[in-house]
């Protein structure tokens, strides 16, 4: 057992990354499911937006890059879908200058998905065409984000005089009659830095709308106390939330899936720590040993 540890410590840590990355990919290609129970802040966001009466307006503003694409996009996927499906209506702006072809790629591939007809939670929704300017308006990016944040809460025509394709928002048949955020029924910003403060501060706080977060998991813990003063009403926390999201939604996407990976790598991870943890404790107590002491 001695010589074991003693081998350990002395072991290349490249081959527990190649142990680690064996295990991911026996965890992708295997057929499991991983149990998901979804947290109380999550359940919020879902029954809110299902709540709604058809024709009313989500704002959500897709404010990540491609390195918080794993835990985010999923969650962009979920919620547009879930939308849709009960006909409600999508504003989509983009406070992050690489989220805007993210967002258009998403739009066209949910875009294909509610073309097919599908049961959700045992409901059956017919295929449908989403049409661009009736179903969704999306604004795209514009620089400062605080300037167009507050921007917007007087009109979205001040930062966004046309949409991200060219398009004059006065000509958008969904923007008839819509000129803030008192015409949309909650705003749910999904993003990996900053730019939730802001949503918070010069949006929430200065406009009073309901607001809901989908966040990076290192990112959720410290913006709980937002939850508990009731400026936000729900939060999606990393993978994890996206997958929480999926299973009320009765959608299994990239969230499920990612999950089916990031469980035994955890162990693995988890398993690594703790003997690591006893070899060093066991090394050090042959040296004193030794050493006489």
């Amino acid at each position: 057992m001695i010589n074991f540890f003693d081998r350990l410590m002395r072991l290349d840590r490249r081959w527990i990354f190649l142990f680690l990355i064996v295990v991911c990919i026996i965890a992708y290609v295997s057929d499991f499911d991983v149990p998901i129970m979804p947290e109380r802040e999550v359940e919020t966001i879902y029954e809110f937006v299902d709540s709604l009466p058809p024709g009313e307006i989500v704002m959500i503003a897709i404010d990540y890059d491609p390195n918080n694409l794993a835990e985010l996009h999923p969650m962009t996927y979920a919620i547009v879908e879930q939308c849709w499906r009960k006909n409600l209506k999508v504003l989509i702006t983009s406070l992050s200058q690489n989220g805007p072809g993210m967002a258009d790629e998403a739009l066209r591939s949910i875009t294909d998905s509610l073309a097919e007809t599908k049961t959700y939670n045992g409901q059956v929704y017919e295929g449908r065409e989403v049409v661009n300017g009736v179903d969704y308006c999306f604004l795209g990016y514009k620089p400062y984000f605080a300037l167009v944040i507050l921007g917007m809460g007087q009109n979205f025509r001040l930062p966004f005089p046309e949409d991200y394709y060219g398009t004059p928002l006065d000509s958008i048949p969904m923007m008839q009659g819509v000129l803030n955020y008192d015409d949309v029924a909650c705003v749910i910003d999904l993003s990996g830095g900053n730019i939730t403060d802001y949503w918070i501060s010069y949006g929430q706080n200065r406009f009073n709308f309901p607001l809901a977060l989908g966040l990076t998991g290192v990112m959720t813990a410290q913006y709980y106390p937002y939850l508990g003063s009731g400026q936000v009403f729900g939060i999606m926390g990393g993978l994890l939330g996206a997958a929480q999201y999926e299973k009320l939604v009765d959608n299994a996407g990239l969230a499920r899936d990612g999950m089916r990976v990031q469980l035994p790598a955890h162990i693995v991870i988890i398993l690594f720590i703790l003997v690591g943890n006893i070899g060093f404790f066991v090394d050090r107590r042959n040296r004193h040993r030794a050493e006489g002491r």
